[in-house]
């Protein structure tokens, strides 16, 4: 017999566009700093005997790097705080409507595993968001200075950080896609645990042009909360690997 479940909660589509634009809006603004001034930089370059092309270049990268992790730094406290903010609001209210369509209300509370689950969202965020303008910016200088040895070839520098910004704009949308189902894996666990559901049927998303073919085969199993499913060799929740759109359909507890 299957055992009644409630509809499980899906990462909110607003806050992945939301976060993903914020991102967006930093990498742009470092890309245009970047092109601006190293542009301005090759065209002041001087080729007296006592200057170094690859030396001036070089002092240009780090005062630009310098910058922008500044910069970034600044925003990923801030940014991952409303990410996270957003994320349980959204999971709490959905989780909420589908308690009510089933007869049920309860009052949500911050628990202790709550606070825990609330602030590893930040934290990765965080993490995530400092690590953008650091492999951009190492990808940058090892281009600038590969383009100085080829004798300041500026057109070919500019295609490359074109190139450079389109795999960093890729990641970021990859950042805002993943964290949003993994927000949303993390805190609605650690909410349904609190409500003393322990239990949880997986759904496979039934999206994506290659699924995992141990997720599709983990469709309607049930599966412990706190460990998570058994699959290729670890214990994982829905929506935590990269890529991962499955969710869960939480059992309703008192029910044999």
């Amino acid at each position: 017999m299957t055992p009644p479940t409630l509809r499980q909660v899906r990462p909110n589509a607003g806050i992945r566009a939301w976060y993903q634009k914020r991102l967006d809006e930093a990498i742009d603004d470092m890309q245009n700093s970047v092109v601006y001034w190293l542009k301005a930089a090759y065209r002041d370059t001087p080729f007296a005997q006592d200057a170094n092309p690859a030396t001036v270049m070089r002092d240009a990268m780090r005062r630009l790097t310098q910058r922008w992790e500044r910069h970034f730094d600044a925003m990923a406290d801030d940014l991952a705080r409303r990410f996270a903010d957003k994320s349980l609001k959204a999971s709490d209210a959905s989780l909420r409507t589908a308690m009510g369509d089933m007869g049920m209300t309860v009052q949500f509370t911050m628990s202790e595993p709550m606070r825990t689950a609330y602030q590893g969202v930040i934290n990765e965020n965080i993490n995530l968001i400092r690590s953008i303008p650091e492999q951009y910016l190492t990808q940058v200088e090892t281009m600038v200075m590969q383009s100085v040895q080829r004798g300041r070839d500026l057109s070919t520098l500019t295609q490359d950080l074109q190139s450079r910004y389109g795999v960093t704009k890729r990641r970021a949308a990859l950042i805002a896609r993943d964290q949003n189902n993994k927000a949303t894996s993390v805190m609605t666990s650690a909410r349904q645990q609190s409500l003393g559901v322990t239990h949880g049927i997986w759904r496979h998303s039934h999206a994506g042009a290659e699924p995992r073919q141990s997720h599709v085969k983990a469709d309607g199993k049930e599966f412990e909360l706190a460990k998570g499913m058994y699959i290729d060799g670890k214990w994982i929740m829905p929506g935590e690997e990269v890529n991962c759109r499955c969710g869960w359909s939480p059992v309703i507890p008192g029910f044999d």
